[in-house]
């Protein structure tokens, strides 16, 4: 599958890790040592939070893509 959420990735200094979320799925994100590795990962959290949602019953966000913040 490919995944059409938006990632945010970013160095965080107090974890000492660079941290992924997927703003779109509550909760969904991980920490891993390197940008590569959060790339990865983001692609399996996403997977886990899906089947997690669908097990649960609950509604599974479609993709909007780039957000906007004001």
């Amino acid at each position: 599958m490919s995944n059409k959420y938006e990632m945010i990735i970013y160095w965080s200094e107090e974890d000492k890790a660079f941290l992924v979320e997927i703003p779109e799925l509550s909760g969904c994100k991980a920490d891993v040592e390197t940008y590569q590795q959060a790339l990865e990962n983001a692609e399996i959290v996403i997977q886990e939070w899906i089947e997690t949602a669908k097990e649960l019953g609950r509604i599974i966000p479609i993709p909007k893509g780039r957000l906007m913040y004001a």
